[in-house]
């Protein structure tokens, strides 16, 4: 057996029977339980468990150990759309600095996508769980502080933590090289080559990922209207 196929959700699926990969590793389903009893009966701690459910159960985890693109879609999911949910549901006390935890969000993500790192952490099941709990404890703790700022000012972090997303896809999207051995192979049998499925994630961090920051942005300038409207 070779590491690869010791990926997290099993090996890479074919396209046949995708649909049928669901996952009920009980560490998963005990951490996204933990989560949902951390977030509470609010609507954001509901959707973020529906979000954390689709990542870790849902056949797009076994997809995302054929496809780097599918990983990056695993990863967006956390950082962007569970993490911010889960902020909403337990927000800050109290407003506080984002740039520490922006820091290290953005360096934790930076990190998991180093070839060594990446392919490390899919080939070990304990690391892989490093990765996943160290991409989305810090942004928890990013948007949190981000929901947290006054009159306006999370709206300037959120475009500093889409930066942090996008620029690695803006780095891989024109790689001359595949560079991830974990997706050496398995992309070829859903029609991609390696290099053009880790352009395709690189696309996806990139532009697609930006949605849900403007969606997020767009949610705290409404905010910020309303309260700018009821104090005048």
């Amino acid at each position: 057996m070779t590491g690869w196929e010791r990926l997290y959700c099993g090996p890479a699926p074919a396209t046949e029977g995708i649909l049928l990969r669901w996952n009920a590793d009980p560490l998963a389903l005990a951490v996204i339980a933990g989560l949902a009893l951390w977030a509470g009966r609010s609507r954001p701690g509901a959707a973020a468990v529906v979000v954390l459910c689709l990542a870790f159960l849902s056949p797009l985890c076994a997809l995302s150990s054929a496809l780097f693109s599918a990983r990056v879609v695993h990863h967006g999911l956390l950082v962007a759309i569970a993490a911010p949910l889960l902020a909403l549901a337990r927000p800050a006390p109290r407003p506080s600095g984002a740039g520490l935890p922006l820091l290290i969000a953005t360096a934790t993500l930076w990190l998991w996508h180093v070839p060594g790192a990446y392919d490390l952490a899919l080939a070990d099941m304990a690391i892989y769980w490093v990765m996943q709990v160290s991409l989305l404890a810090p942004a928890v703790m990013l948007w949190r502080a981000i929901f947290a700022q006054p009159d306006g000012a999370g709206l300037g972090w959120v475009f500093l933590a889409y930066l942090g997303m996008g620029m690695p896809g803006a780095i891989l999207t024109p790689a001359p090289e595949a560079l991830y051995a974990a997706h050496a192979t398995a992309p070829l049998v859903w029609g991609l080559t390696p290099l053009a499925d880790q352009q395709l994630g690189g696309l996806v961090m990139w532009m697609p990922g930006a949605l849900p920051f403007a969606l997020w942005g767009a949610i705290l300038s409404r905010r910020t209207w309303q309260s700018m409207g009821a104090a005048s």
